[in-house]
């Protein structure tokens, strides 16, 4: 198929002849490729949204923690509570192979931090240094808990970001000072904030995080524990190990093996796996809608063709009398669906692109971060693609029509 500049203007009168009809058109498909275009940048970007909120956090993650049993079992009543120890995370590293990280955490709730004379209610979390392998924490000044500290038991703390704002001033530097924690005093040796918005035993940054073993001589908790937070091995499942999990914690603490009550864990691969598929079924509905409004205004673009070729019968046999050959008369219908298509498309991916652009202007965050509403360049090079596709897929049953026609036809039409 040849475009010169005579079959060029010969397209543009055609169009132009009604032009009305050929706005209203090629609005179909301008509306069609909008909706496609905009419905894919817009689930590219939810599916960044929602990502960063379990940013930093390990997809391979589980969380153990102690209920109410909900069996008697050896001599114990039903609705008995019970702890877990420090003694099950040894037992847990010992018997489940395929877990990478096993680790406790402690946690006090309704406490205050005071600096001179600035007050506020804080968390504390009593953590090792190995948690970050669960929940990654941004330093934002300082460091973290490390090995030396559990050790020693050191009185360091880290203070959560909010914490941090509301003790100190913007231009002061906490590290190395002294905070009052519930009656203690602790350095301050980092400031952190959490990578996304998914948090274990309340917000990070609203906690004052000091070593465990510290947490247990303070609060004077013994060997309890409150949480066990672990991480599986490459290549290997947590809901693989949960029944090893679970039936070495209920033999050590003489729990019922068919007790589902008494012993919860919370598995963060299922509800990642949960979220991929959520936005696997978003892309494929979006492409449904996307396609479906797109050939709609496809259609419509062959019925107007159609409806043109029948106008054009004389004009079309007269060609056909004096020599035109029928792949001319082919060429000429399939150019001018394919231009009408291909331009109002180029004017809906175009405008789609700006209110995408808005989008991404619109959720830029205080820390300006900007999230990708915008479709890939390839996807957009997919789309020109279907584009042109759709155009001859329109063009090509009035261009047969219009091949059809003889001369004698169009005398008589005449």
């Amino acid at each position: 198929m040849r475009f010169d500049r005579d079959i060029f203007e010969e397209i543009i009168i055609t169009i132009t002849r009604n032009k009305t009809r050929s706005i209203l058109t090629a609005f179909g498909v301008f509306w069609g490729i909008f909706m496609l275009v905009v419905l894919m940048g817009g689930g590219n970007g939810m599916q960044e949204m929602m990502q960063s909120q379990f940013e930093g956090f390990a997809t391979n993650s589980g969380f153990v923690w102690p209920n109410r049993t909900g069996e008697p079992y050896k001599g114990f009543r039903k609705g008995r509570w019970w702890s877990m120890d420090v003694d099950d995370v040894d037992r847990l590293r010992n018997g489940v192979e395929e877990l990478e990280v096993v680790t406790p955490t402690l946690t006090q709730w309704g406490k205050n931090a005071a600096f001179e004379e600035k007050t506020t209610n804080i968390i504390i979390k009593g953590l090792y240094p190995d948690y970050n392998e669960i929940e990654q924490l941004r330093v934002l000044k300082g460091r973290l808990i490390n090995d030396v500290d559990i050790k020693e038991s050191r009185k360091v703390c880290l203070l959560g970001k909010r914490v941090y704002e509301s003790l100190f001033d913007a231009t002061s530097d906490p590290l190395g000072k002294y905070v009052k924690v519930d009656g203690i005093y602790y350095q301050v040796v980092g400031i952190v904030e959490s990578n996304g918005d998914i948090n274990i035993q309340g917000s990070n940054e609203e906690s004052v995080i000091i070593p465990f073993t510290t947490m247990q001589r303070a609060y004077n908790v013994g060997r309890n524990i409150e949480i066990i937070c672990f991480t599986v091995k490459p290549g290997v499942k947590v809901t693989d190990v949960q029944p090893k999990i679970e039936a070495i914690i209920k033999e050590a603490h003489i729990i019922a093996p068919n007790d589902k009550q008494a012993l919860m864990l919370l598995n963060t691969e299922a509800m990642f796996s949960m979220m991929d598929n959520l936005f696997k079924g978003i892309h494929i509905l979006i492409w449904m809608v996307g396609l479906g409004t797109l050939f709609a205004g496809a259609i419509g673009v062959s019925n107007i063709m159609m409806v043109t070729v029948k106008e054009r019968t004389t004009e079309i046999g007269i060609r056909r009398a004096i020599g035109a050959r029928p792949q001319d008369i082919l060429q000429q219908i399939l150019s001018e669906s394919i231009v009408l298509t291909t331009v109002a498309g180029m004017f809906g991916i175009t405008f789609a692109v700006l209110v995408l652009h808005g989008l991404e202007l619109g959720t830029t965050t205080i820390d300006g971060r900007i999230y990708g509403f915008q479709v890939s360049f390839w996807a957009a090079i997919s789309t020109c693609i279907l584009l042109i596709a759709l155009g001859i897929l329109a063009g090509l049953a009035p261009a047969y029509r219009a091949m059809a026609i003889r001369p004698i036809e169009a005398i008589r039409d005449e």
